[in-house]
């Protein structure tokens, strides 16, 4: 019988090789030590719910741009006051890896910007206002 100590994934084991004559039986392997029960660990205490974010106002009459996708904000192509045309890009939104441009939905003057250069929005966050 040969002894042989091997080493799989940093642990070591102690192995006997028994040379196999035509009749003889293989060996059966040792059994392997049985691990100690790791100890129930107490359940972890539910974390509050954050905060909701303030809703941004929307005046009467405006319309709301949204965000489509969670994402980051990497520029704001218009500015307050300025007058734009449905089809106009007004934000571009980098998300899964792609920029997307945010069109105006319809014709109008930018009333609010609520989303900034650089910022994490989600699904549906309002980015800017129109009037």
């Amino acid at each position: 019988m040969k002894k042989y100590n091997i080493t799989v994934n940093g642990t070591v084991y102690a192995v006997e090789v028994e040379e196999a004559n035509g009749a003889a039986p293989a060996p059966a392997a040792a059994p392997a030590p049985a691990a100690a029960p790791a100890p129930a660990a107490p359940a972890p205490a539910a974390a509050p719910a954050p905060a909701a974010a303030p809703a941004a106002e929307v005046p009467a009459g405006a319309q709301t741009v949204t965000s489509p996708m969670p994402g980051t904000i990497l520029d704001v192509k218009v500015m307050e006051g300025q007058p734009v045309n449905k089809g106009d890009v007004l934000v571009i939104l980098e998300a899964m890896k792609m920029e997307n441009e945010i069109m105006a939905p319809g014709a109008g003057t930018v009333d609010k910007i609520v989303a900034s250069k650089g910022a994490s929005v989600n699904s549906g966050d309002v980015l800017i206002t129109l009037k």
